[in-house]
């Protein structure tokens, strides 16, 4: 199993027995220790692929890659306001990704944009956004800004709006 994947997962199962976020495990490879970046979790059904928890950080908000899948992973399972906190017996038929963002780069043409390479981050001029990963099965960039505004409760026609891509480095 991926390093990332099993850090993520592993946070997840000691919250769920013991109520408390764990550290950063000593075998941890050093690339997550010396390393900062925006990080996303997602977790889904294994039979029907179904969104089961999505959290994430654009931008670091922690000192390494490890701090931010440990707190993501455990915010994905409990945290995602749009479904139940997992439960224990869940684990075993959930499918963990973690996303390891490169920093956003604003971009001032949309024909730039590719929803299969690139998530975007769309801003408008009262600091309200939304965030779409990459690759998820979205096939336009009309429907990926079209997403991101509604993600961002922007509109669309009338806001300003600033546009931002990232890659991702998926771990499944």
């Amino acid at each position: 199993m991926d390093a990332f994947v099993q850090l993520a997962k592993l946070s997840i199962e000691r919250y769920l027995e013991t109520g408390r976020i764990i550290g950063v495990p000593e075998n941890t490879p050093v690339g997550m220790l010396n390393n900062k970046a925006g990080v996303f979790v997602s977790l889904h059904r294994r039979q029907n692929h179904e969104l089961r928890g999505c959290i994430g950080t654009f931008e670091p908000n922690l000192d390494t890659i490890a701090e931010e899948i440990i707190h993501n992973a455990v915010s994905a399972a409990v945290d995602d306001p749009r479904f139940p906190p997992v439960k224990p017996e869940e684990i075993a038929d959930l499918a963990i990704n973690v996303d390891v963002l490169s920093e956003p780069e604003i971009v001032n043409d949309i024909s730039l944009l590719n929803p299969k390479k690139y998530g975007l981050i769309v801003v408008n001029g009262r600091g309200q956004r939304g965030l779409l990963l990459p690759d998820i099965g979205v096939e336009t960039v009309d429907e990926q800004i079209d997403i991101c505004c509604e993600k961002g409760g922007i509109n669309r026609k009338n806001d300003r709006l600033t546009f931002y891509r990232f890659t991702v480095e998926r771990h499944v």
